[in-house]
């Protein structure tokens, strides 16, 4: 993984970080996604290509995913467990771009990114998820 990318509700920056804490079936700590009652089945974490984003020139956290990740078919994780370092986490759904996407960045994004904007997934293990943690089947 090369990138942790955490915000506040509503935050237009995000923040990267070198680890955060995963919390099984509510999300990573200390972002704008963690849902204290329980996140709905692929709410707690998403992830996003290095490779699909410097395409389309944008740089890690402009997606505004959580993590990115080098050398994973992401695609390929959507119905399957993998490990985030020691994170446990299955992979719900693809996370297609969205017009918020499209206004923080330029017009045409949306269509660069269909199917390749990243996974929507579920934290199954609490754990610490690090910068350089390898994504593994």
């Amino acid at each position: 993984m090369v990138a942790i990318h955490l915000g506040e509700a509503e935050a237009a920056q995000l923040a990267a970080v070198d680890s955060v804490r995963a919390v099984a079936g509510k999300g990573l700590e200390g972002d704008r996604h963690f849902h204290e009652e329980g996140a709905k089945p692929g709410q707690a974490l998403t992830l996003v290509e290095e490779e699909s984003v410097a395409d389309v020139g944008l740089a890690p956290g402009e997606t505004r995913r959580q993590l990115t990740v080098r050398g994973v078919g992401l695609n390929d994780l959507v119905g399957k467990r993998f490990r985030v370092g020691d994170v446990e986490c299955y992979g719900v759904e693809l996370c297609e771009p969205c017009l918020h996407l499209q206004q923080m960045t330029r017009p045409g994004i949306i269509e660069e990114l269909v199917h390749r904007a990243g996974i929507n997934a579920d934290i199954l293990t609490d754990g610490t998820i690090s910068v350089g943690d390898a994504v593994t089947t």
